[in-house]
Protein backbone atom coordinates (compact mmCIF):
# COMPACT_ATOMS: atom_id res chain seq x y z
CA UNK A 1 0.00 0.00 0.00
CA UNK A 2 1.32 2.97 -0.91
CA UNK A 3 0.97 5.80 1.79
CA UNK A 4 1.28 9.56 0.16
CA UNK A 5 1.41 13.07 1.87
CA UNK A 6 -2.33 14.61 1.07
CA UNK A 7 -1.02 18.07 2.38
CA UNK A 8 -2.48 20.37 4.68
CA UNK A 9 -6.21 20.13 4.81
CA UNK A 10 -7.97 23.08 6.18
CA UNK A 11 -11.20 21.48 6.84
CA UNK A 12 -10.31 19.38 9.48
CA UNK A 13 -12.90 16.45 9.35
CA UNK A 14 -11.71 15.49 5.95
CA UNK A 15 -8.69 15.08 7.99
CA UNK A 16 -10.38 12.86 10.37
CA UNK A 17 -12.24 10.72 7.29
CA UNK A 18 -8.55 10.55 5.79
CA UNK A 19 -6.92 9.31 8.81
CA UNK A 20 -9.87 6.30 9.64
CA UNK A 21 -9.57 5.82 5.65
CA UNK A 22 -5.51 4.93 6.08
CA UNK A 23 -6.68 2.90 8.80
CA UNK A 24 -9.64 1.08 7.11
CA UNK A 25 -7.55 0.09 4.13
CA UNK A 26 -5.14 -1.50 5.99
CA UNK A 27 -7.95 -3.85 7.00
CA UNK A 28 -9.82 -4.33 3.98
CA UNK A 29 -7.24 -5.41 2.10
CA UNK A 30 -6.95 -8.36 3.97
CA UNK A 31 -3.77 -9.00 2.76
CA UNK A 32 0.26 -8.39 3.82
CA UNK A 33 3.30 -8.38 2.63
CA UNK A 34 6.79 -8.70 5.19
CA UNK A 35 8.79 -9.13 8.38
CA UNK A 36 10.85 -5.99 7.02
CA UNK A 37 10.28 -2.85 5.12
CA UNK A 38 12.68 -4.37 2.56
CA UNK A 39 10.26 -7.12 2.08
CA UNK A 40 7.28 -4.88 1.86
CA UNK A 41 5.74 -4.42 -1.90
CA UNK A 42 4.18 -1.33 -2.62
CA UNK A 43 2.15 -2.07 -5.77
CA UNK A 44 0.84 -5.68 -4.37
CA UNK A 45 -2.67 -5.78 -5.64
CA UNK A 46 -1.60 -3.86 -9.59
CA UNK A 47 -2.29 -6.47 -11.58
CA UNK A 48 -5.82 -8.05 -9.55
CA UNK A 49 -7.13 -4.87 -8.47
CA UNK A 50 -5.06 -2.20 -9.99
CA UNK A 51 -7.38 0.91 -8.55
CA UNK A 52 -7.59 -0.69 -4.97
CA UNK A 53 -6.83 2.01 -2.77
CA UNK A 54 -9.54 4.44 -4.72
CA UNK A 55 -12.38 1.73 -4.54
CA UNK A 56 -11.39 1.74 -0.93
CA UNK A 57 -10.74 5.37 -0.04
CA UNK A 58 -13.83 6.24 -1.74
CA UNK A 59 -16.18 3.59 -0.35
CA UNK A 60 -15.21 5.12 2.95
CA UNK A 61 -15.57 8.31 2.24
CA UNK A 62 -19.13 7.55 2.11
CA UNK A 63 -19.51 5.48 4.84
CA UNK A 64 -18.05 8.54 6.86
CA UNK A 65 -20.18 10.72 4.86
CA UNK A 66 -23.61 8.93 6.43
CA UNK A 67 -21.92 7.97 9.85
CA UNK A 68 -18.72 10.43 10.52
CA UNK A 69 -18.62 9.06 14.35
CA UNK A 70 -17.21 5.70 12.90
CA UNK A 71 -13.96 7.98 11.79
CA UNK A 72 -12.83 6.88 15.85
CA UNK A 73 -13.71 3.41 16.29
CA UNK A 74 -11.76 2.78 12.64
CA UNK A 75 -8.67 4.22 14.15
CA UNK A 76 -9.55 2.01 16.74
CA UNK A 77 -9.75 -1.25 14.73
CA UNK A 78 -6.68 -0.14 13.31
CA UNK A 79 -4.54 0.09 16.08
CA UNK A 80 -6.20 -2.97 17.61
CA UNK A 81 -5.39 -5.26 14.30
CA UNK A 82 -1.41 -4.01 14.05
CA UNK A 83 -0.60 -4.41 17.25
CA UNK A 84 -0.41 -8.15 18.16
CA UNK A 85 1.02 -10.23 15.49
CA UNK A 86 0.35 -7.71 12.46
CA UNK A 87 -2.45 -6.11 10.42
CA UNK A 88 -3.99 -9.21 9.33
CA UNK A 89 -7.64 -8.38 9.78
CA UNK A 90 -8.15 -11.16 11.31
CA UNK A 91 -10.96 -9.12 13.47
CA UNK A 92 -13.08 -9.35 10.83
CA UNK A 93 -13.66 -13.19 11.24
CA UNK A 94 -16.95 -14.45 12.31
CA UNK A 95 -16.82 -16.95 14.57
CA UNK A 96 -17.76 -20.57 13.85
CA UNK A 97 -19.20 -23.58 15.75
CA UNK A 98 -15.58 -24.29 16.72
CA UNK A 99 -13.73 -21.45 17.10
CA UNK A 100 -14.99 -18.37 19.05
CA UNK A 101 -13.56 -15.49 17.15
CA UNK A 102 -11.48 -12.24 18.47
CA UNK A 103 -14.35 -9.90 17.89
CA UNK A 104 -16.28 -11.63 20.18
CA UNK A 105 -14.24 -12.17 22.87
CA UNK A 106 -15.04 -9.98 25.95
CA UNK A 107 -12.29 -7.49 25.54
CA UNK A 108 -13.46 -6.32 22.26
CA UNK A 109 -17.34 -6.57 22.52
CA UNK A 110 -17.39 -2.77 22.60
CA UNK A 111 -15.49 -2.51 19.50
CA UNK A 112 -17.43 -0.67 16.50
CA UNK A 113 -17.29 -0.32 12.66
CA UNK A 114 -17.15 -3.65 11.92
CA UNK A 115 -19.63 -3.17 8.81
CA UNK A 116 -17.16 -0.84 7.32
CA UNK A 117 -13.53 -2.58 8.88
CA UNK A 118 -11.85 -3.96 11.96
CA UNK A 119 -10.44 -5.94 14.08
CA UNK A 120 -8.75 -6.81 17.53
CA UNK A 121 -6.33 -8.81 19.04
CA UNK A 122 -6.23 -10.60 22.68
CA UNK A 123 -5.83 -9.31 25.73
CA UNK A 124 -2.13 -8.63 24.40
CA UNK A 125 -3.46 -5.27 23.65
CA UNK A 126 -2.49 -1.95 26.04
CA UNK A 127 -5.55 -1.73 28.70
CA UNK A 128 -6.48 1.81 29.24
CA UNK A 129 -6.22 1.35 32.96
CA UNK A 130 -2.35 1.03 31.92
CA UNK A 131 0.35 2.94 33.77
CA UNK A 132 3.45 4.14 31.69
CA UNK A 133 5.81 1.57 32.57
CA UNK A 134 3.45 -1.15 31.58
CA UNK A 135 2.49 0.64 28.52
CA UNK A 136 6.58 1.79 27.21
CA UNK A 137 7.08 -2.09 27.81
CA UNK A 138 4.39 -3.54 25.53
CA UNK A 139 4.97 -0.90 22.90
CA UNK A 140 8.94 -1.22 23.21
CA UNK A 141 7.93 -5.15 22.60
CA UNK A 142 6.36 -4.50 19.39
CA UNK A 143 9.49 -2.39 17.76
CA UNK A 144 7.42 0.97 19.40
CA UNK A 145 9.28 3.82 21.06
CA UNK A 146 7.97 6.20 23.80
CA UNK A 147 6.98 8.72 20.57
CA UNK A 148 5.20 5.81 18.70
CA UNK A 149 3.40 5.86 22.61
CA UNK A 150 2.58 9.44 22.74
CA UNK A 151 1.49 10.25 18.79
CA UNK A 152 -0.45 6.88 18.49
CA UNK A 153 -2.51 8.29 21.83
CA UNK A 154 -3.28 11.14 19.96
CA UNK A 155 -6.06 9.13 18.01
CA UNK A 156 -7.59 9.51 20.89
CA UNK A 157 -8.80 12.73 19.48
CA UNK A 158 -11.74 10.91 17.47
CA UNK A 159 -14.34 8.82 19.25
CA UNK A 160 -16.36 8.01 22.54
CA UNK A 161 -15.78 5.78 25.24
CA UNK A 162 -17.52 3.84 27.23
CA UNK A 163 -18.06 4.89 31.09
CA UNK A 164 -17.20 1.47 32.17
CA UNK A 165 -13.12 1.68 30.68
CA UNK A 166 -13.11 4.54 33.10
CA UNK A 167 -15.54 4.99 35.96
CA UNK A 168 -13.26 3.43 38.50
CA UNK A 169 -10.72 6.65 38.11
CA UNK A 170 -14.44 8.03 39.15
CA UNK A 171 -15.88 5.60 42.18
CA UNK A 172 -13.00 3.13 43.00
CA UNK A 173 -9.54 4.26 42.69
CA UNK A 174 -8.20 2.48 44.94
CA UNK A 175 -11.07 -0.22 45.81
CA UNK A 176 -13.73 1.66 48.25
CA UNK A 177 -16.03 1.51 45.62
CA UNK A 178 -17.53 4.77 46.74
CA UNK A 179 -17.76 8.79 45.59
CA UNK A 180 -14.99 9.93 47.32
CA UNK A 181 -12.75 6.92 45.60
CA UNK A 182 -11.57 8.99 43.09
CA UNK A 183 -7.94 9.28 40.77
CA UNK A 184 -6.36 12.55 42.03
CA UNK A 185 -4.26 12.41 38.50
CA UNK A 186 -7.69 13.97 37.25
CA UNK A 187 -8.78 17.69 36.65
CA UNK A 188 -11.34 18.04 39.57
CA UNK A 189 -13.86 20.00 37.23
CA UNK A 190 -13.44 17.72 34.46
CA UNK A 191 -14.10 14.29 37.18
CA UNK A 192 -17.47 16.43 38.11
CA UNK A 193 -18.47 16.59 34.65
CA UNK A 194 -18.07 12.78 33.49
CA UNK A 195 -19.51 11.53 36.92
CA UNK A 196 -22.69 13.62 36.03
CA UNK A 197 -22.56 11.39 32.75
CA UNK A 198 -21.54 8.13 34.27
CA UNK A 199 -23.48 7.60 37.28
CA UNK A 200 -21.73 4.30 38.75
CA UNK A 201 -19.03 2.04 38.32
CA UNK A 202 -21.68 -0.51 36.93
CA UNK A 203 -22.76 1.88 33.84
CA UNK A 204 -20.94 -0.35 30.89
CA UNK A 205 -23.77 1.45 28.43
CA UNK A 206 -23.53 5.42 28.44
CA UNK A 207 -20.65 6.86 26.19
CA UNK A 208 -18.40 10.28 26.99
CA UNK A 209 -16.94 12.16 24.09
CA UNK A 210 -12.82 11.37 24.26
CA UNK A 211 -12.31 14.95 22.94
CA UNK A 212 -15.17 16.94 24.59
CA UNK A 213 -16.10 19.26 21.24
CA UNK A 214 -13.90 17.66 19.16
CA UNK A 215 -14.57 14.32 19.11
CA UNK A 216 -15.48 14.15 15.38
CA UNK A 217 -12.56 15.81 14.28
CA UNK A 218 -8.77 15.06 14.20
CA UNK A 219 -6.55 17.98 15.31
CA UNK A 220 -4.48 17.96 18.37
CA UNK A 221 -6.53 19.36 20.75
CA UNK A 222 -6.57 15.95 22.75
CA UNK A 223 -3.02 17.13 23.89
CA UNK A 224 -4.47 20.11 25.70
CA UNK A 225 -6.80 17.90 27.87
CA UNK A 226 -4.26 15.86 28.61
CA UNK A 227 -1.97 18.72 29.98
CA UNK A 228 -5.14 19.92 31.82
CA UNK A 229 -5.41 16.36 33.07
CA UNK A 230 -8.45 15.92 31.43
CA UNK A 231 -7.22 12.82 29.82
CA UNK A 232 -9.92 9.98 30.44
CA UNK A 233 -8.09 7.25 30.36
CA UNK A 234 -5.34 6.04 32.99
CA UNK A 235 -3.37 5.68 30.01
CA UNK A 236 -4.31 9.36 29.32
CA UNK A 237 -2.62 10.39 32.37
CA UNK A 238 0.14 8.17 32.57
CA UNK A 239 1.79 10.44 29.38
CA UNK A 240 2.59 12.90 31.78
CA UNK A 241 4.22 10.60 34.29
CA UNK A 242 7.19 10.35 31.48
CA UNK A 243 9.58 13.28 30.31
CA UNK A 244 9.69 12.66 27.26
CA UNK A 245 6.10 12.08 26.20
CA UNK A 246 5.36 14.93 28.66
CA UNK A 247 7.35 17.21 26.61
CA UNK A 248 5.41 15.74 23.56
CA UNK A 249 2.15 16.88 25.31
CA UNK A 250 3.26 19.72 26.18
CA UNK A 251 4.46 21.14 22.98
CA UNK A 252 1.22 20.09 21.47
CA UNK A 253 -0.67 21.70 24.19
CA UNK A 254 0.56 25.18 22.59
CA UNK A 255 -1.71 24.34 19.67
CA UNK A 256 1.48 25.67 17.01
CA UNK A 257 2.94 22.56 15.89
CA UNK A 258 -0.27 20.78 15.06
CA UNK A 259 1.35 19.82 11.72
CA UNK A 260 3.85 18.15 13.37
CA UNK A 261 1.44 15.65 14.92
CA UNK A 262 0.07 15.40 11.60
CA UNK A 263 3.29 14.11 10.02
CA UNK A 264 4.52 12.26 13.10
CA UNK A 265 1.06 10.42 13.27
CA UNK A 266 0.89 9.07 10.08
CA UNK A 267 4.70 7.76 10.60
CA UNK A 268 3.78 6.11 13.54
CA UNK A 269 0.78 4.80 11.79
CA UNK A 270 2.95 3.33 8.92
CA UNK A 271 5.84 1.79 11.85
CA UNK A 272 2.73 0.33 13.28
CA UNK A 273 1.07 -0.93 9.85
CA UNK A 274 4.64 -3.38 9.74
CA UNK A 275 4.10 -5.28 13.19
CA UNK A 276 4.90 -8.90 12.68
CA UNK A 277 3.69 -8.97 8.43
CA UNK A 278 3.74 -12.25 7.05
CA UNK A 279 5.79 -12.93 3.68
CA UNK A 280 6.07 -15.50 1.18
CA UNK A 281 3.50 -18.85 1.90
CA UNK A 282 2.65 -17.61 5.39
CA UNK A 283 -1.07 -16.83 6.24
CA UNK A 284 -3.27 -16.57 3.52
CA UNK A 285 -5.44 -13.54 1.08
CA UNK A 286 -8.55 -14.45 2.41
CA UNK A 287 -11.58 -14.26 -0.47
CA UNK A 288 -13.83 -13.36 1.96
CA UNK A 289 -12.62 -11.57 4.76
CA UNK A 290 -14.77 -12.64 7.47
CA UNK A 291 -13.90 -16.15 6.55
CA UNK A 292 -11.02 -18.28 6.58
CA UNK A 293 -10.51 -19.99 3.17
CA UNK A 294 -11.64 -23.48 2.70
Amino acid sequence: MAWRNSGRVKVMNRRSSRMAVMAAAVLAVCSFAAVTMAQLEMDFYSKTCPNVEEIVRREMEEILRVAPTLAGPLLRLHFHDCFVRGCDASVLIDSTAGNVAEKDAKPNLTLRGFGAVQRVKDNQLPPPTANFTQLSQMFAAKGLDAKDLVVLSGGHTLGTAHCALFSDRLYNFTGLVNDGDVDPALDAAYMAKLKAKCRSLSDNTTLSEMDPGSFLTFDASYYRLVAKRRGIFHSDSALLTDPVTRAYVERQATGHFADDFFRDFADSMVKMSTIDVLTGAQGEIRNKCYAINI
